[in-house]
């Protein structure tokens, strides 16, 4: 697609403003959902202040600049151990992402939302991996790995007055809001793949892209994106409007109020990316289809399946089920069961994710996981793997 098609398509989409604080596009796993304590609910209630209570003056400052110039931003740093009993590869992984991320309300109407971060590994196997490493068609600890400094966002929203449509530009994520739900985020809900963006769409790196959405009335939405379908974050280009190899997708979505938007929600998604031109990526297309809502404000039962052509995406066809639990203090508790089928292997592979996350502070949070992979496609020698996991996230 050359750069007269793109302006055609970005005159054609919206964005959706998703939350009461959200001016976007955006799940739990979006800047403006992290620049908020307690997962978007209202009253949390945590068990200390730290670290606010640490450096007092600095979190006076950095309030005074929100309330005065619209300007939110966060520090925060995550870490993640993983063990695994697999009777091949390293059997342990470990990694940590520092991210700085913000946004400028810089009009009535429109905003500006970075983030850049650093992934890193501590050892030879970088979480994300560890799955591939013991055998398993699995990624284990989704966005753990060592891909270096990225630039993951950097988009102008603009939306109406009255919240009906926003469009974003710009250097975009779409794995923060194509096919969300309340447990999608890697950095504070499941860790496992297969219970976060549908493991059957191939979702591109961060990189280029137009994002919309438009509100249909009171409880349903239409959402659109076209995206730069060989993006690279650690090295931002404008590639994308000479090559136009693209991923698309389209969505259309049922919610209780669009302040409880991926609270409550029900969705099909479609999507389509480019084959590359350097033949290091075939076509891939599919549709993913997501139930999930939030009884009494405490349990989130859900339900997802997708399908897809099968050539890049990890998963040709995906069944996952669960749910997540959230307690006084936002501690949440989470478990899910993932069915799959992996393109040109025979068999499928069962998953079973459960963790328990401490919230200690708005600023801090820790958890424990255990994963079980039924079936490992790539080890069948070996009748399941169990992996252990501990992660934490500080937020400055």
């Amino acid at each position: 697609m050359r750069l007269g098609s793109l302006a055609l398509c970005l005159l054609a989409t919206f964005a959706l403003s998703t939350t009461s604080y959200a001016q976007g596009l955006g799940g739990p796993s979006s800047v403006q959902a992290e620049l908020e304590p307690g997962d978007g609910l209202t009253d949390p209630q945590f068990r200390s202040d730290f670290p606010r209570n640490t450096a007092p003056g600095y979190f006076a400052w950095a309030d005074k600049l929100a309330k005065d110039h619209g300007l939110r931003f966060n520090f925060d740093y995550l870490a993640l151990g993983q063990s695994s009993n697999a009777d091949i590869g390293a059997g342990n992984a470990s990694g940590g992402i520092a991210r700085f991320y913000g946004s400028w309300q810089a009009t009535e109407t429109g905003s500006l939302t970075f983030k850049i971060e650093n992934r890193h590994a501590y050892g030879a196997v970088a979480p994300q991996f560890l799955g591939f490493d013991g055998g398993a068609v699995s990624i284990t600890g989704t966005a753990f790995n060592d891909n270096g400094t990225m630039l993951t966002n950097l988009f102008w929203t603009q939306r109406a007055a009255d919240g009906a449509w926003s469009v974003q530009v710009g250097q975009i994520d779409v794995t923060d809001f194509v096919d969300i739900y309340g447990l999608v985020s890697p950095y504070t809900g499941f860790q496992n793949l297969a219970f976060n963006t549908n493991p059957t769409i191939n979702a591109p790196n961060p990189g280029l892209g137009i994002a919309g959405g438009v509100k249909l009335g009171g409880n349903f939405y239409m959402t659109g994106s076209i995206a730069d379908a060989n993006a690279d974050p650690s090295s931002p280009d404008l590639d994308v409007f000479s090559d136009g190899n693209l991923f698309k997708s389209l969505e259309i979505g049922y919610t209780s109020d669009f302040g409880r938007l991926y609270f409550d929600n029900i969705h099909l998604t479609l999507w389509h990316s480019d084959a590359a031109n350097d033949g290091s990526r075939a076509e891939d297309y599919g549709a993913a289809f997501s139930a999930a809502w939030f009884i009494d404000n405490k349990w989130m039962p859900f339900l997802r399946a997708g399908v897809s052509k099968g050539t890049a995406a990890l998963y040709e066809k995906s069944v996952s089920g669960g749910v997540g639990f959230y307690m006084r203090n936002t501690d949440m508790a989470g478990i899910g069961l993932n069915w799959a089928q992996a393109n040109g292997l025979p068999g499928n592979q069962a998953t079973l994710e459960a963790f328990y996350r401490f919230s200690i502070s708005p600023g801090l949070q820790i958890t424990p996981s255990i994963q079980y992979i039924k079936n490992p496609l790539l080890n069948p020698a070996q009748s399941s793997i169990t992996v252990l996991g501990l992660r934490a996230r500080a937020v400055f």
